[in-house]
């Protein structure tokens, strides 16, 4: 009886192992077996590439920006501004510890009382010195005495309003003015810190807050000196911004700086933005397109393509392989869309991102795949 029950027993065993073996050849060779494809991502691309003369990168620069400092030596006593902060013409961002000119000009302007007040005696002097002389009761010596004095007295009010203007100039030397409107971009120093004209002095600060104009943002691209013969001034361009994937801005060159840089054969050159976007800041990234020609409204929107190797044809109509969790899904594709030339096919249909199979000869709706994109 044993021996009949593990005789059963090894034939089950066997029976189950080839069906394994049958069910795993047919998942691995059979026509449910996972086929592998290569696949591309849906894009997002402009019509302006097809009206590209050339290609450039480069960075975004203000250029009106100021490092702002005292051309008088003290501590940093008063900060009014952070990263970011707006000011205006003229306004006040900072200031130094003012207390010993503060008690100059003190000074300064009680020698002008004085002056003016010896020079207001003078004059009474004068006048009754020319009353006398007219009686005849001084001599004509004395009255030019009293003249003298005068003149004295005159030119010393000049000398000490002069002072108390010196005094005014060493005052406004420790308040720190934004010299036009814009941005503080970075806080170079704290309150508390020793700042000097020139930082020459250890432990001290230069410059307290940089600032800058974001109105003259314009993009500054060096341009090979084999190509800068197909630019003008004033041509139009496109420009991307890698810290803004999705956007394009219009602009034209401004300027190209009338010399090459020997070092790297390139030349400047300087691109306005038609309408600068409070997005945009100094020091970003930037892709620029110089154009044959202005751009239309149209042109300037974003069309969806996908690469002309995805595409098919099934019963007459264009179609791609749409990869969806591990399966295809056939899609028939929009074509509406126009302006996009070369290896790229725009769809209306499809989101940037969505994978497409590559070479789908042979694929049907929803067949398994298996990606083997290297």
């Amino acid at each position: 009886m044993p021996v009949f029950r593990l005789s059963w027993a090894l034939r089950f065993w066997k029976w189950g192992l080839a069906v394994l073996l049958i069910l795993f050849a047919w998942l691995v060779w059979g026509p449910g077996a996972a086929q592998p494809v290569q696949t591309t991502p849906v894009v997002q691309t402009y019509p302006s590439q097809t009206l590209s003369v050339l290609n450039a990168t480069g960075y975004v620069v203000a250029q009106r920006k100021a490092s702002l400092a005292s051309k008088a030596t003290g501590r940093l006593e008063w900060l009014g501004v952070a990263e970011g902060s707006v000011v205006k013409a003229g306004q006040v961002v900072a200031r130094l510890e003012s207390r010993d000119t503060l008690a100059q000009l003190a000074q300064a302007r009680a020698q002008v009382d004085l002056a003016q007040a010896e020079f207001l005696e003078a004059q009474q002097n004068y006048s009754r010195s020319e009353q006398l002389l007219a009686k005849k009761f001084i001599a004509p010596s004395a009255h030019e005495s009293s003249v003298a004095k005068m003149s004295i007295a005159k030119a010393s009010v000049a000398a000490a309003k002069a002072n108390q203007q010196v005094a005014e100039a060493n005052l406004s030397q420790t308040e720190i003015r934004a010299p036009f409107d814009g941005i503080i971009l970075t806080k170079n120093a704290n309150v508390g810190d020793n700042i000097t004209p020139f930082s020459s002095a250890a432990d001290s600060k230069g410059a307290v807050v940089t600032i800058a104009d974001m109105s003259t943002l314009e993009v500054e691209t060096d341009v090979s000196e084999s190509n800068v013969g197909r630019l003008k001034i004033g041509q139009p361009a496109e420009i991307g911004l890698d810290a803004l994937p999705g956007e394009r801005f219009a602009g034209s060159i401004i300027r190209m700086v009338p010399t090459i840089d020997r070092s790297k054969a390139t030349r400047l050159v300087k691109i306005k933005f038609d309408l600068i976007d409070p997005r945009v800041l100094p020091d970003m990234s930037a892709k620029v397109v110089f154009l044959e020609r202005q751009l239309s409204e149209a042109e300037r929107k974003p069309i969806v393509a996908v690469s002309a190797q995805a595409v098919v044809q099934r019963e007459g109509k264009p179609v791609v392989y749409l990869v969806d969790s591990g399966q295809v899904k056939e899609v028939v594709i929009d074509t509406q869309a126009s302006g996009v030339q070369g290896d790229l096919v725009p769809v209306a249909n499809l989101k940037p991102g969505q994978r497409v199979v590559i070479r789908p000869a042979g694929l049907r709706d929803g067949q398994r795949i298996k990606i083997a994109n290297p």
